[in-house]
């Protein structure tokens, strides 16, 4: 009889930790869009998604998918103290949006002192340039594009010659960032991003697979296996100077 009562205490114990595991997973899901957090990851890479929205000082409108930068900053730093933590992988399909929360994430990948590689996937346009261009290796899938464009401001704007000067310190911050951390030519990067004949009603211009690689802001094409692959070589690489 103890045997049995035993029994159902250890089942019913082992129903209770399933159920507070998978609660804590669809947490996780709904609130950072990831399975596992850092701590109880059990990969020796973190898988890290930036899709949607980058949401920054201001909420976006409730009907976008979001990446808010204060879910991603404290992982990020997590990634750097964590042992167990190898390398990072982020995986990109965003429209861009607050240009310094994006650059903030962008800045804090690009100063990760482990292996770190971008893929993107769909698309990777605006802030999500730098986004990609950040890791220390860059892919595009085949089918995916970026877009390059000047910044654009929202809600009430001053039309004096100190907004513009803003505007241009602005830009010129996130090109540096884009030089900095990719092969791009700045003048051929400035160009694409004023051009006016690529977009309809709008300045910019949309980079196709082929045509990002060509410029020199993404490594290479390719998918989630040659990104793993490539990731785990500069960890072995890494591995290797110690």
């Amino acid at each position: 009889m103890n045997n049995f009562v035993n029994q159902e205490e250890e089942i019913k114990e082992d129903i209770g930790k399933e159920e507070a595991d998978s609660a804590d997973t669809k947490e996780n899901i709904k609130e950072l869009g990831i399975t596992n957090t850092v701590q109880d990851f059990k990969s020796d890479i973190l898988c890290l998604p930036i899709i949607g929205m980058i949401e920054g000082h201001s909420f976006a409108a409730p009907t976008d998918k979001t990446t808010k930068y204060e879910h991603i900053i404290p992982q990020l730093t997590a990634i750097e103290q964590n042992d167990q933590i190898k390398g990072l992988l982020t995986i990109l399909n965003t429209v861009g949006g607050d240009v310094e929360a994006g650059l903030a994430i962008a800045e804090l990948i690009a100063t990760i002192s482990k292996p770190t590689v971008s893929l993107v996937l769909g698309g990777g346009h605006s802030i999500g340039v730098p986004l990609a261009t950040a890791a220390n290796y860059s892919f595009i899938a085949e089918s995916a594009t970026m877009m390059l464009h000047p910044i654009r401001m929202s809600g009430l704007i001053i039309g004096a010659e100190p907004t513009y000067d803003y505007f241009r310190k602005m830009q010129d911050r996130i090109i540096d960032f884009i030089i900095r951390t990719s092969h791009a030519d700045r003048d051929h990067i400035v160009e694409l991003m004023n051009c006016t004949d690529n977009l309809s009603n709008d300045v910019g211009t949309v980079l196709f697979s082929h045509d990002a690689v060509k410029v020199g802001l993404i490594d290479e094409i390719g998918g989630l296996n040659v990104s793993l692959k490539k990731l785990y070589e500069l960890i072995d690489e890494e591995e290797r100077k110690k």
